[in-house]
């Protein structure tokens, strides 16, 4: 299930992407975005800005606080996560996020998800990237706003919807995918008046070949750690990626750079295709 992801953008990166305003928001980068942390969204009922929420949904109803940070587009269907399942989208009968599917939809804006396998978890975790550099993306996600009763402070909590996994994320191997949005299908998302069939009909896995994924460190299960060192790969990607990039650092870089090496010859350096 995607309960990490990455945010490093920033306000302007963000703006430009999505046509959105930050208000003058100062938002500091996320390499563990967990449960319970706050980052950026974008709401259907605020389409135009950048809103903070915490991550970790709770109906507005609930009496405490829930941390439901995935939401099962099939609902109760497919218990067994089979990849092929093409069956009805359950999340529209659930108690718990069967308005907010209709009624409260975001962007939850992201730079990289972060998966581990089905067996070792984050014990052995991996990095999850759109390729070609395709950053800030947006996973399809739902809303709510929750009314502290200690406090009565209203919180707007937010959960990412998962579907079957795809081809690459059985690779690492991992049972489910979050529901990443093509960009030509935000506005639909956000769009209060979408039929919902054609909410539910978004509900897909990403495809695979526009993916990638490496290994990262086991650090990254600590929901209170933080920093750039966290994503660096600590081996090869699941699938070879073409472009190679000759430099003087013998390492992997993260998120679409490619490992360098040095050549013996300073002159004959250049980029590889």
């Amino acid at each position: 299930m995607c309960g990490r992801y990455v945010q490093v953008s920033t306000v302007e990166t963000i703006e430009k992407r999505f046509n959105v305003s930050g208000d003058q928001l100062d938002l500091m980068p996320q390499f563990n975005v967990s449960p319970g942390k706050t980052a950026p969204i974008i709401l259907d009922r605020d389409k135009h800005s950048i809103s903070l929420g915490q991550f970790g949904f709770s109906p507005s109803w609930s009496t405490k606080r829930m941390y439901l940070f995935n939401a099962r587009a099939e609902g109760d269907s497919n218990k067994e996560n089979d990849p092929e399942y093409t069956g009805g989208k359950g999340i529209i009968n659930k108690p718990s996020f069967r308005n907010s599917i209709r009624h409260k939809r975001c962007l939850v804006i992201a730079d990289a998800f972060i998966e581990g396998s089905t067996i070792d978890k984050l014990n052995k975790p991996y990095l999850v990237y759109l390729k070609n550099h395709e950053r800030p993306f947006a996973f399809a996600g739902i809303y709510d706003d929750w009314i502290d009763p200690s406090s009565g402070e209203i919180i707007t909590t937010y959960a990412i919807i998962t579907t079957v996994s795809n081809s690459l994320l059985q690779k690492i191997p991992h049972h489910r995918s979050p529901v990443i949005l093509h960009k030509k299908y935000e506005n639909t998302w956000l769009n209060e008046k979408a039929p919902l069939t054609d909410i539910t009909r978004l509900l897909q896995p990403y495809p695979s070949d526009e993916m990638n994924a490496y290994p990262i460190s086991s650090a990254i299960k600590n929901p209170n750690a933080e920093g750039r060192e966290l994503i660096e790969a600590i081996g090869e990607r699941i699938n070879p990626e073409s472009n190679i990039v000759f430099t003087k650092n013998n390492k992997l870089f993260g998120m679409g750079h490619s490992p360098g090496r040095e050549r013996r010859n300073d002159d004959d350096k250049k980029n590889a295709n």
